[in-house]
């Protein structure tokens, strides 16, 4: 089994216990162990793994600026998720 990059890890965890948020969010609830210039690599990255799936988040009248994109977790990556975290564990209980 090939590993999670860390904040692959870190975005499905965020992902899966607080719902669908936009970037920025996941850099805030992160306590910044995202960073604003790396988190939409990352989020890119994912999306082209099946990850995580993003939509346009819908333009409010006199909104200024380009329209916020909303990342969810795909099933795909709560199943890689749940397969990291008992492979770990796995890991774990085989070192007592």
């Amino acid at each position: 089994m090939s590993s999670i990059p860390k904040k692959e890890l870190l975005v499905l965890e965020i992902l899966a216990a607080s719902g669908p948020m936009h970037g920025l969010g996941l850099v805030t609830e992160s306590g910044e162990a995202l960073k604003r210039g790396t988190v939409y690599v990352t989020l890119g990255r994912m999306e082209a793994k099946g990850f995580v799936t993003s939509e346009q988040e819908p333009s409010h009248p006199g909104a200024i600026g380009l329209p916020r994109r909303i990342y969810r977790i795909t099933e795909l990556g709560q199943r890689a998720l749940a397969a990291w975290k008992t492979f770990t564990k796995e890991l774990a209980w085989g070192k007592r």
